[in-house]
């Protein structure tokens, strides 16, 4: 036991060049992306799914008007918005994940970055995103959703629109979000503010759009 712990120990500093390894590929890979913006969501959703549909639309609508789109590149709501964006004409961004339980890349993706790291690779996520778009999902999505909003919260990242889509999905999260955080003063009223929800893709435009010309 203490071999492999001293092992382990011994490794941490070359780790860190792994690390870097993966910061710069990842610079320099995004360093031409401008006005893109992420999508995030379920791994497991169909294409017969309406959020997938959904997703689709709302890529492809994304990309008429001018921006890239991300994601991570694996199946559902990742591979719905990769093929909205490729079919459209787009930048079509995959940042997929080297996982123990192998994440295979969808077949939409026109630029795609391998990562080992889920830290490092969260970064190119808010460093590249005008706006983060978040479909129905599990514990992954709502890792980057409260990530993002933490960093907002706390001025560690410049507010930019942070967009929940579904309202039906969402509603339970929302209510416990009121009746428990806000109630017992865990979090301000105006925390509430940081993100939008809608159910439409023009919606999720029309957000974006609102958001940059206030600014």
């Amino acid at each position: 036991m203490r071999l492999a712990k001293e092992g382990f120990t011994e490794e941490d500093p070359w780790r860190i060049f792994r690390i870097m390894s993966e910061f710069v590929e990842g610079f320099e890979e995004m360093a031409d992306v401008k006005e893109a913006v992420s999508i995030f969501g379920s791994a497991k959703l169909k294409p017969s799914n309406i959020y997938y549909k959904l997703a689709e639309i709302t890529a492809a609508k994304l990309v008429k008007s001018g921006y890239a789109v991300i994601t991570g590149a694996g199946p559902g709501i990742m591979e719905a918005a990769n093929k909205g964006a490729k079919g459209a004409g787009g930048e079509s961004i995959g940042l997929n994940i080297l996982m123990p339980i192998t994440q295979k890349p969808n077949r939409y993706i026109t630029r795609m970055i391998e990562f080992k790291y889920f830290f490092c690779r969260k970064v190119m996520f808010a460093k590249y995103s005008k706006a983060f778009i978040v479909f129905p999902g599990g514990y992954g999505t709502l890792d980057e959703l409260f990530e993002a909003l933490a960093l907002v919260q706390t001025g560690r990242l410049e507010a930019f629109p942070v967009i929940l889509v579904g309202s039906k999905y969402w509603k339970g999260l929302l209510e416990w979000m009121k009746n428990a955080l806000l109630h017992h003063k865990a979090i301000n009223k105006s925390d509430l503010e940081i993100f939008t929800v809608v159910d439409k893709p023009n919606e999720v435009i029309a957000t974006i759009n609102r958001f940059y010309r206030r600014q």
